[in-house]
């Protein structure tokens, strides 16, 4: 697995830059050598922020922690990628297989939070685009840990919405032409 380590307002030493692959290496064992992870790191005031973002065949997972201990967020991270994909391996596995796709073991959408209470896009993100099923869709929304996911639906070709509703079952949402 490939990991690259970015900093803002830290920097980024060898020692840190380590830890992080060493810990992420535990990871490796889910993937193929040619995964591509990016550990953000960054400080703010004293919250010591990490942000994981694994790219898995057009896929992305994420995990994020924040404590006061920039090591003590890498664990934390890691542990959380772990149960993620130890929790949703199997079930994705067994969707992709009855559709012909080979192991692919997760796939995650990134939101980034907006702690502003203005209505403006100040960012934008992209992400690989793929038609999935409605239960692939909801497995991907409760990887996120949202209320919400937009999708292509590979049986209508059409742009659908599964949301979480408050007796916590889902609903979709289709279009009408």
């Amino acid at each position: 697995m490939k990991v690259t380590v970015r900093g803002k307002n830290i920097e980024v030493t060898p020692a840190l830059e380590e830890y992080a692959q060493k810990k992420l290496g535990k990871l490796a064992k889910f993937f193929d050598k040619n995964t591509e992870a990016q550990v953000f790191l960054s400080v703010t005031r004293e919250d010591h922020i990490v942000e994981v973002t694994i790219n898995v065949g057009g896929l992305i997972l994420r995990g994020e922690e924040t404590t006061e201990d920039m090591y003590a967020s890498i664990d934390l991270v890691v542990e959380k990628l772990e149960k993620q994909v130890a929790k949703y391996k199997t079930r994705l596995n067994k969707s992709l297989r009855k559709r012909g796709v080979r192991m692919i073991n997760e796939k995650l959408l990134v939101q980034e939070k907006d702690e502003e209470d203005e209505a403006r896009v100040v960012k934008t993100k992209r992400f690989a685009w793929k038609p999935m099923s409605v239960e692939e869709a909801i497995l991907q929304m409760n990887l996120l840990g949202h209320d919400f996911f937009v999708f292509t639906n590979a049986d209508t070709e059409t742009v659908n919405v599964v949301y979480r509703r408050r007796d916590g079952n889902y609903g979709l949402i289709e279009p009408e032409f």
